[in-house]
């Protein structure tokens, strides 16, 4: 079992699951394998799933709703709304009119198969909208018993500030992991301040971190990664020699590249659930094992020197899509 972690005052599995892949961007998934890993998911104690309206334009949220049909109570549902449409590379049209928050919740709850959403997140913040505006619509969410907590996505250490004096925020998720660190400097002390609970997506470098590094250098046409800056040309031959030094560290600590990158997300807060995405069960059940990895303080500091903040070539996304984020 993976044990428990507090966001803000909501219980969670220290590691959740991203099902994004499950519906899209990363090739194609067989729905009744993936509700299988869902269920696997649930046996070993990680009860924390995530989805978004965008993901499979719904198909995501209604697969997760079939798979938790019989076991809703055991399960911290999170989705997002927000992204009208994903342009490329990380560009995304958004919408967070007040207006658009009422309906949104409405179609979500009705792919889900249920009557609340335990977190309910703003999945990039609408620089048309004043952050006060959208975070009092989903107050009135709550108020209405449609959601239970608030969450933000990727947005600014000042957004955060001013969402959080309108209604408690009890996650902020954000991209974060040994590769993309960006965080760090204004965002993580902010939350912390806060208690605002912080959920890394991506957490190991969107696949770099696993160890199977030829998968990069043959991506499917299709695959989201290709139109990512740091997975192309020289950018993504140097991010590859960075993951190399991760599997020698993993090597020496015997335990897998991913059990590495997960064990240090972890023991960078007590307040941190990183959702590791997957749509096969031999990997959920790697992931699961990174919550039984114990990094003294010796191993943290190897961990970290192997990439230093910064040393990732490349932005996470390209330069519109890059304009959507630490908002």
């Amino acid at each position: 079992m993976v044990g428990k972690r507090m966001l803000g005052d909501l219980e969670v599995s220290t590691l959740g699951l991203g099902c994004m892949g499950m519906s899209a961007t990363y090739g194609p998934a067989d729905d009744t394998e993936s509700v299988g890993v869902i269920h696997r998911a649930l046996e070993l104690g990680v009860n924390f799933l995530d989805t978004a309206d965008i993901y499979g334009v719904g198909h995501n949220e209604e697969l997760v709703g079939r798979a938790i049909a019989d076991r809703r109570d055991q399960v911290v549902l999170a989705t997002k709304f927000g992204i009208r449409r994903v342009v490329g590379g990380g560009a995304v049209e958004v919408d967070g009119s007040p207006e658009y928050v009422r309906a949104a919740v409405d179609r979500s709850l009705g792919r889900l198969g249920t009557d609340t959403i335990d977190l309910y997140y703003l999945h990039r913040r609408d620089p048309d909208v004043p952050i006060e505006d959208t975070v009092g619509a989903m107050a009135e969410l709550v108020t209405a018993g449609k959601i239970r907590h608030l969450g933000l996505s990727e947005v600014s250490a000042e957004t955060l500030r001013k969402a959080h004096a309108v209604h408690p925020i009890t996650a902020l998720q954000s991209e974060y992991s040994l590769f993309n660190r960006g965080i760090e400097d204004e965002v993580l002390p902010v939350a912390r301040e806060l208690g605002v609970g912080v959920v890394p997506y991506s957490p190991v470098g969107r696949g770099l971190l696993t160890g199977d590094l030829d998968t990069f250098r043959n991506l499917p046409e299709d695959d989201f990664r290709r139109g990512l800056p740091q997975f192309q040309g020289e950018n993504l031959e140097r991010n590859i020699a960075l993951a190399e030094r991760v599997i020698g560290v993993a090597k020496t600590l015997e335990v897998t590249p991913v059990q590495v990158a997960l064990a240090w997300l972890l023991a960078q807060d007590e307040h941190i659930a990183p959702i590791p995405g997957t749509k096969r069960v031999k990997y959920l059940e790697e992931n699961a094992g990174a919550a039984q990895v114990a990094l003294t303080p010796d191993q943290l500091a190897e961990i970290t020197s192997a990439i230093p903040a910064g040393a990732v070539a490349g932005d996470r996304y390209n330069s519109e899509g890059m304009r959507a984020v630490n908002r």
